[in-house]
């Protein structure tokens, strides 16, 4: 029993398991975002949903609700996850320079050793 108490409380596990129910909480948020989008986009065409939606007697309207959903949420977790992310990640982890190449470092041994008396 202490083996699974153990691996229950590993760091790893209790981190995904945040991370899963913050993703989930996200995940109902940007659903509500993204179809209260649908209704301003559907009204701009007159016509709240695409469902119906046909070309050449084809019906693409939930093939297009579904690119726009997809667009909505692309852009919503790029603006509000990624691009802080990525600031934040940059400030706080700032990249080091890159030193002199392995290429570099031979021909600066192979000059020193040129200049030897």
């Amino acid at each position: 029993m202490s083996g699974f108490k153990n691996f229950l409380l590993r760091g790893n596990l209790v981190e995904i398991a945040v991370g899963l129910i913050m993703a989930l909480s996200f995940a109902a948020v940007v659903e509500t975002f993204t179809a209260t989008l649908m209704g301003f986009i559907g009204k701009i065409g007159d016509q709240p949903d695409f469902g119906s939606a046909e070309i050449a007697g084809v019906n693409v309207g939930n093939f297009i609700n579904a690119v726009i959903a997809f667009v909505i949420l692309s852009a919503v977790v790029y603006f509000l996850v990624v691009t802080p992310y990525t600031k934040a990640k940059e400030k706080f982890f700032p990249v080091d320079e890159a030193g002199p190449t392995e290429v570099e470092l031979l021909i600066e041994i192979r000059d020193a050793l040129a200049n030897r008396p």
